[in-house]
């Protein structure tokens, strides 16, 4: 089921506390304390109430900005904003907070402005209107405006647009780096995958020089790679085709910036760019491809296990699966929960990944081998796709409507149209490749008329 990429109230905010190249000490601190200490410093508690509310509708939106786009961790930094005004707002540590400005803080925190149509927070550019003026917000400008009776949304307006809109009650949580931990490459697939593709596209329009991905669905494949390696190329980064920490934190840099993200006027990210193909975790209840990947992986790594529980490939997350999952993430030291999330996924696919690399060669006998682990695509060459063909050569031959190929170790147009009609038969997503759910099916078929 696709999920949309909604921003996440931080539960805490990493603070510089001098310019962004100064040797100066960060501090951690909780979002709420930070907006606090933010509006404590820039605003005056005597201000009429309305006023207060715009201002800080305004500072939270503008540290929001700053987390979600990674403004200055694609940058190298290991913080997520500076304390000076000449780049961020003013942050004093351990100063005092009015009571007054606490209390609407405690209220609002998790509200915050964006430009209709768009996700991200509102870069709510602002400055005190006295000694400096800039494009955005006011600060005392907003008295006089409050005084003569407007609203807060009404004074927002008044600065950053009629076209703005406040989001309320947006969800708090634990905010990480958004680099996955483990260089993205050829044949990976999921929600990461679809993010690089999602923003060399859009680079692209700027860079024309990198190709364009036809198709962006989170499978890693040989013009995602050729899209990452003109990147490299262009930004003076390794030459590999693989997204590291270094290419990715550059893509997501260059994407900000070619969207003016963290600009007033910004191009802003559609709901549409924020979707993505996978849930960020799978659960009891759920069904449908993610389960059926999860249940596959887990019940080859408990065949070769025995600690392990075994799982019915059913397609739904019953109490089976759920058993399962927790004694593997109990084996593994993970958190356990039942619920498959990043790290929990992450770990069971490494697993698997290892268990079918340690495997003797023939050890399946006459039975198709298991998945390889990765998504084989258009333009591969290799002896998986030469099983596949395989595999597949033998299944046309029983099922007339599977066009038959010819077993040549490349993946091109004829194989990727007869895993299309395999998948459209077998009621699986169809899109060309092959990932756990296909070649497990690719893989049960052909065993089947095997063994016939």
């Amino acid at each position: 089921m696709p999920e949309i990429l909604y921003p996440v109230i931080p539960e805490t905010i990493t603070v510089h506390l001098g310019a962004p190249g100064s040797n100066a000490k960060n501090v951690t601190v909780p979002f709420t304390d930070y907006i606090k200490n933010v509006a404590s410093s820039e605003i005056y508690p005597t201000w009429p109430e309305n006023a207060l509310r715009a201002n800080i509708y305004a500072i939270i939106s503008y540290a929001l900005n700053r987390v979600y786009t990674e403004y200055y961790r694609s940058r190298g930094y290991d913080f997520d904003i500076t304390n000076t005004t000449q780049y961020d707002q003013a942050f004093v540590e351990n100063r005092e907070i009015f009571e007054n400005i606490g209390y609407i803080v405690d209220e609002i925190f998790n509200d915050y402005i964006v430009r209709q149509g768009s996700i991200e927070p509102l870069f709510a550019a602002f400055c005190n209107g006295t000694t400096s003026t800039c494009e955005g917000l006011s600060q005392w400008g907003t008295v006089s405006l409050a005084e003569s009776g407007r609203t807060p949304f009404s004074i927002l307006q008044n600065y950053y647009g009629n076209d703005i809109g406040i989001v309320n009650d947006a969800p708090v949580g634990f905010t990480e780096e958004s680099y996955p931990g483990v260089p993205l490459r050829v044949g990976d697939s999921g929600n990461n995958v679809q993010i690089i593709q999602t923003e060399l596209n859009r680079i692209a329009r700027n860079y024309p020089a990198i190709p364009r991905i036809e198709e962006v669905n989170g499978i890693f494949g040989l013009d995602t790679e050729a899209a990452v390696r003109k990147f490299q190329e262009i930004f003076n980064l390794t030459v590999n085709g693989e997204v590291d920490k270094a290419t990715w934190y550059r893509i997501k840099q260059y994407y900000n910036g070619v969207k003016s993200l963290s600009d007033l006027v910004s191009e802003g990210i559609t709901i549409a760019e924020a979707t993505v193909p996978f849930q960020n975790q799978v659960s009891e209840g759920d069904s449908g491809i993610p389960v059926t990947t999860i249940q596959y992986y887990l019940s080859i790594i408990a065949y070769f296990n025995s600690a392990l529980e075994p799982v019915p490939r059913s397609a739904y997350y019953g109490s089976e699966t759920v058993a399962a999952v927790e004694r593997f993430q109990e084996f593994y030291g993970l958190p356990v929960t039942g619920i498959v999330d990043d790290d929990t996924w992450n770990t069971i696919s490494r697993i698997y990944t290892e268990t079918v690399a340690s495997l003797p060669q023939g050890y399946q006998g006459t039975n198709a081998k298991l998945y390889p682990g990765f998504f084989l695509t258009e333009g591969m060459r290799s002896e998986n796709v030469r099983d596949l063909q395989t595999y597949l050569s033998l299944i046309s031959q029983n099922i007339p409507e599977v066009p038959s190929v010819s077993v040549t170790g490349y993946f091109g147009e004829q194989t990727e149209n007869a895993v299309r009609e395999f998948q459209r038969l077998f009621s699986l997503p169809v899109s060309g490749a092959v990932g756990p759910a296909t070649w497990s099916a690719i893989a049960n078929q052909y065993d089947f008329f095997n063994n016939q």
